[in-house]
């Protein structure tokens, strides 16, 4: 029965990308067929998978499973039995970022907190890395599944195909979190690469200090052995021209030898005022990957993942309450989960009876529910120094109908208003004006990183 299922699981892999496969069927299993009854029962890691395997690949897996001679008319989707939801001593499986635990499959909690103390060195050599960042409890979601694909496959062969990774994404998103990963990953499978992860400013100072300590040379050496080499906030070179022309021969000297670059920025290199456009161009030679804002599956599937690794419980009801009310990054996301299981514990209260009793005073969750769509779209017209008067006219004017749908935009992601309600408060009759608006506004973030740190400074201002 079982090495029928490898070979079912052989040509799922032939159809779909190899991030794919290995996001969603790593960690399958048949865990039960009945030929009579023409049912099988396929085990996942957790809740998010089996959604996402009955809802993309149901009838891949059953054509799969007609190939090699099993009619089925159903296939159940079930989560593996991993225990009590909190978590005491036991193994950590490695479950495609989803659940929590180390490569080395560490016994229990108190060996992977070990594990998380800070920065890893190795021999002597810092390397900058924290290792809390795994790739075993990076989340995987449809926001960021070829951004994590691609990192697996750094993993295996650093310096080759995918060579720089550029990454990018908005703050909050779990960029650091990523391309730290990688560095942890790669660490754990060659301890002796020196492999150094350091942020943009940092980069910085200590090519500023090394200018005026005369060790210039020393400073290009280090940089020269290194395996692989992790910069974060690449945008913060902006104004800094000695230490960008630094950088570009430093690539070059690590590119040419086949070494791994990693970059994170919050836009695209294009969009960095005053890049060299030499730069900018090879740091896009291998391609630019982002990592979006999850879905409410995924948040939820985050918030699972966290209450699972921190030991604590908390009904599903609490995660979807959380997952559906914060809408603004990952960081907020699970700054609202802590705070709700600090006050929980505090009070002697379940996470969903203290939900329920309105223990929530001061958190975004709170904040959200007292804003009203008039303030919204006062905000809105205030940022764009425009009246509300003016914002809601019939101006087609490119700064008033970027405004109004923006406005339009935020009533929708923030206040979870219907197109129809949306429509009279911006000054529009015609509900499908307000889904263009809409899917306009949601498609111009991607690329827009001007249009998106605006969006994100409005969000500021409504909950300020």
């Amino acid at each position: 029965m079982f090495d029928v299922f490898q070979n079912v699981l052989a040509e799922v892999q032939r159809e779909v990308s190899d991030a794919s496969f290995k996001t969603w069927f790593k960690d399958v299993e048949l865990t039960n067929l009945d030929r009579k009854a023409k049912v099988a029962t396929i085990g996942a890691p957790n809740v998010f998978v089996t959604k996402q395997l009955e809802s993309k690949y149901l009838e891949m897996l059953m054509e799969a499973f007609r190939h090699n001679k099993i009619e089925l008319t159903k296939i159940d989707f079930t989560v593996k039995s991993t225990g009590k939801t909190k978590v005491r001593s036991r193994e950590i499986r490695n479950e495609e970022g989803i659940t929590l635990g180390g490569a080395e499959r560490m016994s229990s909690v108190g060996e992977l907190a070990g594990r998380m103390r800070g920065m890893k060195p190795t021999g002597g050599f810092n390397t900058g890395l924290n290792s809390k960042y795994t790739l075993d409890n990076f989340v995987v979601g449809r926001n960021n599944d070829l951004a994590a694909g691609v990192a697996r496959l750094i993993v295996k062969q650093p310096g080759g195909k995918y060579n720089p990774f550029f990454l990018y994404g908005g703050p909050g998103l779990g960029k650091t979190h990523l391309v730290q990963a990688i560095g942890n990953a790669i660490l754990e499978r060659d301890p002796k690469c020196r492999v150094l992860y350091i942020t943009m400013n940092h980069f910085y100072s200590e090519f500023i200090n090394s200018i005026r300590a005369n060790k210039g040379e020393e400073f290009v050496r280090k940089y020269q052995k290194l395996d692989v080499l992790i910069i974060d906030d690449f945008q913060m070179i902006i104004g800094k021209d000695r230490s960008q022309e630094e950088f570009f021969n430093i690539f070059n000297d690590l590119h040419q030898a086949n070494k791994q670059i990693i970059v994170t920025s919050d836009r695209l290199p294009d969009q960095i005022k005053t890049l060299d456009a030499r730069l900018s161009s090879r740091l896009t030679w291998a391609g630019a990957y982002d990592l979006q804002f999850p879905g409410f599956e995924d948040r939820c599937a985050i918030l699972k993942a966290k209450a699972e690794f921190m030991g604590q419980e908390i009904e599903d009801a609490a995660i979807e309450f959380i997952a559906e009310n914060v809408k603004t990054n990952i960081r907020d996301l699970e700054g609202e989960f802590q705070k709700i299981m600090v006050t929980s514990e505090i009070r002697g209260m379940s996470p969903l009876e203290l939900i329920n009793e309105g223990y929530i005073s001061g958190s975004v969750v709170q904040r959200r529910r007292n804003v009203t769509a008039r303030q919204v779209v006062e905000k809105v017209a205030k940022y764009y120094n425009l009246t509300v008067i003016e914002m809601t006219g019939k101006s087609r004017v490119s700064n008033i109908k970027t405004a109004r749908q923006v406005a339009m935009y935020l009533l929708s992601k923030e206040l979870g208003m219907s197109t129809t309600k949306i429509a009279p408060e911006v000054g529009v009759k015609d509900h499908t004006t307000v889904m263009n608006g809409l899917k306009r506004i949601e498609a111009e973030q991607k690329t827009d990183f001007m249009l998106r740190d605006q969006v994100e400074q409005i969000r500021e201002a409504i909950y300020g």
